[in-house]
C-alpha cells in the first residue's frame, strides 16, 4: 500500500450517515483493539488493524523460552476472569475459545497462611454455596481461620455497607478504599487476609492506594451481584493460543486486514476523512485512509497520536499513572502442590498457579514429573526492578514455608517476567481522568482498559472499551440502535 492509498472499496468522498463501504483503522491489537475491529467488521466496515508488535494480544501474551528443562511456552503473567466478567466471556465465545478458559463450577479459593498458631500452616477456603446473596458466602466466612470471630463479624458489616454504595458516584472516586475500610472497623489483619487478598489482584493496588469507587465496583459486582459472580476462570492453554492465534483467525474470518509489525506514526484529518501514517520497517512509511479511527493503545501512546482538539483536556491522559506486575516462575523437579492455584497471606507470596500443562513441561522428555509454578505479584512497585538473584532469595524460602513438599525439591529453573506498566494505577481521582470512547472530533474514538468503562484495568474493561468505541463509531455512521453491537450486562 503506497502513501495516500485509499482502502479497497472505500470512497473517500462518501457522505457521512451510511456505513456501507466505510473504512476503519484500529490502532492496537490488544483485547480492546481486537474487540473493536471485530464489531466494526461485523457491521460491514472494511477494517484494517495496525499493531506494532509481531503478534496480537497486547499485554496478554505468551512467548517461547529455551529453558533448562527444554522449550517452554510461557505466559507473560497470570490472567484470570470472573463469571461476572460477561463481556470477556462473550469475547471468548466470539473467538471460539470458551472451552480453553473454563470457569469453576463454584468459587473456591484455597488461602494458605504459613504463620498460623504455633507456627503451623493454616489452610482457609473462600468458597460459595448455592444460597442467594449474601448468604452464599456466610458459611465460608464463618469458618475462615485467618480472621478472628470479631474480625469476621466486622467483615460482614463492612460488606453490607459496601453493598449500599454506588460505584458510579463520582464522590467515591476521590476517597481511598483503605480509609473507608478503617472507618468501617476493619483491622490491618482483615485488610491483609481478605480485602487486599482480592483487591490487590483485581485492582493492582493495595486498599490505601485504590479509589473507593473502583474497589466498590470490584467487590459489589464480584461478591454481591449474584451467587456465582466470583467463580474464577483462567486459560488452561497458553494465552497466545487464545488472544493471538484464535483472535487472528476470528479477525481474518470477519474480513479484517491485520498489519503486524506496523506502528502508527501520525493520525490527521482532512476534508475527506482520516489519514493514518504507519511505519512497517522494510516497507517504509505508508498512509491509510479511513472514515473511522479507533485508538486502542495505552494512554501515553494515545496522547501522542491525538490531535490537539480531540479532547478538551488532552494532557490529563498523562496524569493517569501506571502500576507494575511481577511474575516469578519456578520449575521444580517434582510435584510440590496438588491444587491448580492458591492464594497466600502472612507472606510476600500473593497468588500461585500451576502452569505445568499449559507450558508444555509435562510433555518435555524426562520431565513428566516436574512442576511449573507461576507467582503473580501485583502492585509490585518495590520489587519490579530488583535483580533475579534477590527475588530468588526472597521467594524460594517463602514457597518452602507454604509448600512442605518444596523443601526437598530441586530447582530446575527460576526466572521472572516484568510488566512495569501492566495496568493504569487505580488511584483516588483517576475516574475524572479517564475519557469516554467518543472524542470531540468526528470519526475518532478511544478504546483501552484505561478509558471510562467503570471497571478497573482488567480484561473485562478492555473488551468493554472496544465494544463502546465500536458502538460510538457505528452510531456516528448512522447504524440503527437495534443493529449496534450489544453491550454486556
Amino acid at each position: 500500500m503506497t502513501a495516500g492509498t485509499t482502502l479497497p472499496g472505500h470512497d473517500s468522498a462518501r457522505p457521512s450517515g451510511r456505513p456501507e463501504g466505510a473504512a476503519a483503522v484500529v490502532i492496537g491489537g490488544g483485547l480492546a483493539g481486537t474487540t473493536a475491529a471485530l464489531a466494526l467488521a461485523d457491521a460491514g466496515l472494511r477494517v484494517t488493524l495496525v499493531e506494532g508488535r509481531p503478534r496480537l494480544g497486547g499485554l496478554v501474551f505468551s512467548f517461547r523460552r529455551d529453558s533448562a528443562v527444554g522449550p517452554l511456552t510461557v505466559d507473560n503473567g497470570q490472567h484470570v476472569y470472573l463469571r461476572c466478567c460477561t463481556a470477556y466471556g462473550d469475547h471468548l465465545e466470539r473467538l471460539g475459545a470458551e472451552r480453553l478458559a473454563p470457569l469453576q463450577d463454584r468459587m473456591d479459593v484455597p488461602v494458605l497462611d504459613p504463620a498460623g498458631a504455633g507456627g503451623r500452616m493454616r489452610l482457609g477456603r473462600l468458597r460459595r454455596t448455592a444460597l442467594p446473596v449474601p448468604l452464599h458466602l456466610a458459611k465460608s466466612l464463618a469458618l475462615y481461620p485467618h480472621l478472628s470471630p470479631v474480625e469476621r463479624a466486622g467483615v460482614v458489616r463492612a460488606t453490607l455497607a459496601l453493598g449500599r454504595l454506588d460505584p458510579a458516584d463520582p464522590a467515591l472516586d476521590a476517597v481511598d478504599f483503605g480509609s473507608w475500610l478503617r472507618r468501617h472497623g476493619q483491622t490491618p489483619r482483615a485488610v491483609e487476609a481478605l480485602w487486599d487478598l482480592v483487591g490487590v489482584a483485581t485492582l493492582n493496588a493495595s486498599a490505601g492506594d485504590a479509589s473507593l469507587g473502583l474497589a466498590a465496583k470490584v467487590f459489589k459486582t464480584g461478591l454481591l451481584s449474584a451467587p456465582g459472580a466470583a467463580d474464577i476462570g483462567w486459560a488452561r492453554v497458553p494465552l497466545g493460543d487464545v488472544h493471538d492465534t484464535r483472535a487472528a483467525d476470528a479477525l481474518r474470518k470477519a474480513g479484517v486486514r491485520i498489519a503486524l509489525r506496523t506502528r502508527a506514526a501520525a493520525v490527521t484529518r482532512d476534508g475527506a476523512g482520516w489519514q493514518v501514517a504507519v511505519e512497517n520497517g522494510p516497507h517504509g512509511r505508508e498512509t491509510l485512509t479511513a472514515d473511522t479511527v479507533v485508538l486502542a493503545v495505552p494512554q501515553r501512546e494515545a496522547h501522542a497520536l491525538l490531535p490537539e482538539d480531540a479532547l478538551p483536556t488532552k494532557d490529563r491522559l498523562l496524569d493517569i499513572g501506571t502500576a507494575p506486575i511481577l511474575n516469578v516462575h519456578v520449575i521444580y523437579d517434582r510435584r510440590v502442590v496438588r491444587r491448580p492455584f492458591f492464594a497466600a497471606v502472612g507472606t510476600p507470596v500473593q497468588w500461585v498457579f500451576d502452569r505445568t500443562g499449559a507450558s508444555g513441561l509435562s510433555r518435555t522428555a524426562g520431565h513428566a514429573r516436574s512442576q511449573y509454578l507461576a507467582l503473580s505479584q501485583s502492585a509490585a512497585q518495590e520489587e519490579i526492578d530488583q535483580p533475579v538473584a534477590k527475588l530468588r532469595a526472597r521467594y524460594l524460602p517463602e514457597l518452602e514455608r507454604l509448600l512442605p513438599a518444596a523443601r526437598g525439591a530441586r530447582i530446575l529453573d527460576f526466572f521472572v517476567t516484568r510488566e512495569r506498566t501492566a495496568t493504569f494505577a487505580p488511584a483516588p481521582g483517576v475516574g475524572r481522568l479517564r475519557p469516554a470512547a467518543r472524542t470531540q472530533v468526528p470519526g475518532l474514538f478511544l478504546a483501552g482498559a484505561w478509558t471510562a468503562t467503570g471497571w478497573p484495568a482488567t480484561m473485562e474493561s478492555a473488551v468493554r472499551s472496544g465494544t463502546a468505541a465500536a458502538r460510538a463509531a457505528l452510531t456516528e455512521l448512522g447504524v440503527p440502535q437495534g443493529q449496534l453491537p450489544q453491550e454486556a450486562a
